[in-house]
């Protein structure tokens, strides 16, 4: 099968996806299939550059400044255009962006404009599972349970009655922890939300759940054993993500059978309510009284050599160009049945 890998890209998350997309690469190669890797914002990747990135240490550990990513975005749209693959050109796309534009239903559009199969959830599914707060409102919908929040601006007095401190300050429409922040006193909010916005033009307020970091990853519409991961820092931020011995994940997560049972399904339940489709994953904090509060999903996760899909594929007997090969052909279903 003709596969083009989208990698890369000019959100904040581009050193993680171009890392995602070449082991995706090399994996799909391994099932027999005809891989060609993009960069949407530069255009084909070289042979040479594909070794380069093999080789090399892609994700550092701080994201590109906003500016670099500005300018690379500058560059990046006249190309756009022209670099999408077209009906005829592939069989399919597996979108290994992380994102921006990659995530949040604009490369979705596009694709469907051109009528090529990609991997993931359609534009609608997509937006609305980068939008954090709208995120949020169709799980509490769906009688999912989310950790309260406020939208930005806010006084510090509502963040105090309507919250409690601490509190976790992140872009509205960003991922791998990127802009954000845990804010333990008052005289810290404003600051935390400043830095958010370089980052997104809508910051969320959520309140701080003490407890144990999970994840569930779907596949179709399959739940995936829970992980749990237990970081260096105080949360799970971009540096315990993507460098080596900053956080020990653990698959299957330590839990009871009844406990595995019903986080599985609300991950089920939230991937349903944002109606998602081929390979996402389901973010979860386990609170003191043993509730799980789901934090929000995303459609397409890691696959870095740190990321957590992977590992919870592994967990259920799923080599990794397994996964990707499975992840290609979901992206093949009639469309209802695969994403909405």
């Amino acid at each position: 099968m003709r596969v083009t890998v989208l990698m890369g890209g000019t959100s904040s998350e581009r050193d993680v996806s171009l890392a995602s997309g070449i082991r995706v690469t090399e994996a799909l190669r391994e099932c027999g299939h005809d891989v060609t890797p993009v960069d949407p914002a530069r255009g084909p990747i070289s042979r040479e550059e594909q070794q380069k990135l093999l080789s090399g240490t892609v994700v550092q550990t701080v994201p590109p400044s906003t500016e670099q990513l500005r300018q690379l975005a500058r560059e990046a749209l006249p190309r756009l255009i022209t670099t999408l693959p077209r009906q005829g050109d592939t069989d399919v796309v597996f979108i290994g962006l992380h994102g921006g534009s990659g995530e949040d239903g604009t490369i979705q559009s596009l694709l469907d404009l051109t009528g090529v199969p990609y991997t993931g959830s359609g534009h609608l599914p997509s937006a609305l599972a980068m939008d954090k707060d709208l995120t949020k409102r169709l799980f509490r919908n769906a009688g999912v349970t989310t950790a309260d929040w406020l939208m930005a601006p806010t006084s510090v007095d509502e963040v105090r009655a309507q919250l409690g401190f601490p509190v976790i300050v992140k872009p509205s429409k960003q991922g791998s922890t990127v802009g954000l922040s845990v804010v333990k006193e008052p005289g810290d909010l404003q600051r935390a939300i400043d830095e958010a916005f370089e980052f997104d033009d809508e910051v969320m307020i959520e309140r701080f759940i003490a407890g144990r970091e999970l994840t569930v990853g779907i596949l179709g519409d399959q739940a995936m054993p829970a992980g749990e991961i237990i970081p260096k820092h105080e949360i799970y931020d971009y540096e315990c993500k993507y460098t080596a011995g900053m956080a020990d994940e653990r698959f299957p997560a330590e839990l009871s059978a009844a406990e595995a049972k019903r986080i599985q399904t609300e991950a089920l339940n939230a991937f349903r309510a944002l109606k998602l489709g081929g390979c996402a994953r389901i973010d979860f904090r386990m609170g003191t009284d043993g509730t799980f509060y789901c934090l929000e999903a995303n459609t397409l996760p890691g696959m870095t050599q740190f990321s957590l899909i992977p590992q919870a594929a592994a967990a259920a007997g799923i080599t990794f160009p397994e996964l990707c090969d499975r992840i290609v052909r979901l992206a093949l279903e009639p469309r209802g049945s695969a994403r909405t």
